[in-house]
């Protein structure tokens, strides 16, 4: 029997012998590991973009040994959902999306790879849209050759090519016997001349180093940093990576969002930094059960899986750096704040620390005892609305705001705060796409984005985030 180990790192199959019967597994192995297709589908899965996402390297090294085996049968979201990613054989991708998600996320990291790590080969691997199709196609728009390229062949592609040139010896020849004055008189210029032409070979070899060593460490930096080589991304980013030694991103805190709806009352955020709310809590007349499951979740630390997401996206911008350091809310602290540039992601109701920059902001994301969330409109500018009202799953908002950091000098704040998980998710896609970036610059008319807050308007089917509408915005650059 031959079994998909997609938990494993390499993604071996796992050959099993049942009743004595292995010899067609083992074939099916040796057929997989010596396609040219599965070599450079394994140097992708352990690339920098894949290293950590477990899930997407198990459904890539799947769909493609898949396609490699059965490259007539079209692989479905039931079989990815229960061989990949370890769900239940009567996986229904009616009820979860995890599928397209996921493969979504996939097609982004096959993109980043093959635009830094992998830009210098030729052969392209994408996922087809529409199907999950792996796809293997030469990068040039010219060449008309598709045949399989040799494992060998992609070795020689994805080698570093040499621009420079050798260098040969130069020696005088021995002179003997008798010399004619006048060719004695001309000896020393010829010397002087050999030693001119060691020199500046000489120099030209130290400046070809030094030309290599400057192409690989940008090769290595476009690697690392691809962000700093897309303009409007750049523009926003490099101002809060860059101005202080340090960058704490904030994720929320699910356990305190719970607690406040279950117990229907609100709590800010001194009452959040003092821990007082569990007390108020413990004060309300409730049955011993219920008091019991409060206390139960008050000791926990619960989070959301679309803001630690984006939190994962945001520290692989400083993927070699120390710089930018994740907290959860309920173990941040003020003096922090005061030193550091802030990212805090989530809705007050789980993430009060966003409270503190309240009073910079025109557009609130206020959440009510039930958890429910509309976005308030301080000062509405002709044909804005007063609310905007979240419709749960259809429609929802998240607040962006880039701002300066009132305890800190020099130091930025950029708060992100949705309505909902799919609303912070598509806050994560408008700040780190370069096309959605782009074009907010553009509608601004600007060089530079300058400090801003923006209001996006989510659509979303059964938890997956489509397409995110600027509704409004407001800047500030005399806060520069």
């Amino acid at each position: 029997m031959l079994t998909y180990n997609g938990n494993s790192t390499e993604g071996h199959f796992i050959v099993t012998a049942k009743n004595g019967i292995s010899t067609q597994s083992e074939s099916k192995l040796t057929v997989v590991e010596g396609d040219w297709r599965w070599e450079l589908t394994k140097k992708v899965a352990h690339s920098a973009a894949l290293s950590r996402a477990t899930q997407l390297r198990a459904i890539l090294l799947y769909l493609v040994r898949q396609a490699i085996l059965q490259p007539e049968e079209t692989i479905n979201e039931s079989e990815i959902a229960s061989r990949a990613l370890g769900r239940r054989s009567d996986f229904n991708p009616l009820d979860d999306s995890i599928v397209r998600v996921q493969v979504a996320h996939l097609r982004k990291k096959l993109d980043l790879y093959f635009s830094t790590e992998g830009k210098n080969w030729e052969v392209v691997l994408t996922i087809a849209l529409g199907s999950y199709q792996p796809v293997f196609s030469n990068r040039s728009s010219l060449a008309t050759n598709t045949r399989p390229i040799p494992e060998t062949e992609i070795d020689l592609i994805n080698m570093p090519r040499s621009t420079g040139e050798g260098m040969s010896d130069a020696s005088e020849p021995h002179l003997s016997g008798a010399v004619p004055k006048a060719s004695q008189a001309l000896g020393p210029h010829r010397w002087l001349n050999a030693e001119r032409l060691v020199a500046v070979l000489i120099v030209l070899v130290l400046a070809g180093g030094c030309v290599a060593l400057w192409i690989q460490n940008r090769a290595m930096s476009q690697s690392f940093y691809a962000w700093k080589y897309k303009p409007s991304i750049r523009s926003l980013w490099s101002d809060i990576l860059t101005t202080s030694p340090h960058t704490d991103v904030i994720v929320g805190d699910s356990s305190f969002a719970l607690l406040q709806a279950i117990s229907k009352q609100p709590f800010g955020f001194s009452d959040y930094l003092g821990r007082g709310y569990i007390g108020q809590i413990q004060a309300q007349n409730m049955n011993p059960d219920r008091r019991s499951d409060l206390d139960l979740i008050a000791g926990k630390s619960l989070g959301s899986v679309s803001e630690f997401r984006l939190a994962q996206r945001i520290l692989a911008l400083n993927p070699v750096g120390g710089t930018i350091h994740l907290y959860s809310a309920n173990e941040y602290m003020p003096s922090l704040i005061k030193q550091d540039n802030v990212i805090v992601i989530g809705s007050r109701i789980a993430n009060p620390w966003g409270e503190l920059f309240e009073s910079q902001l025109n557009f609130i994301a206020k959440s009510d005892a039930n958890g429910i969330t509309n976005v308030i409109n301080r000062a509405p500018a002709a044909g804005e609305q007063q609310i905007y009202v979240s419709v749960y799953s259809t429609v929802e908002y998240c607040v962006v705001a880039y701002l300066p950091n009132p305890d800190h000098r020099d130091g930025k704040v950029l708060l992100i705060e949705g309505t909902g998980s799919e609303a912070t998710e598509s806050a994560g896609d408008f700040l780190l796409s370069e096309d959605l970036l782009s074009s907010f610059q553009k509608m601004l008319r600007v060089a530079k984005l300058p400090y801003f807050e923006v209001l996006l308007k989510i659509s979303a089917v059964k938890g997956t985030p489509l397409t995110a509408t600027v509704v409004a915005y407001r800047t500030y650059p005399n806060l520069h």
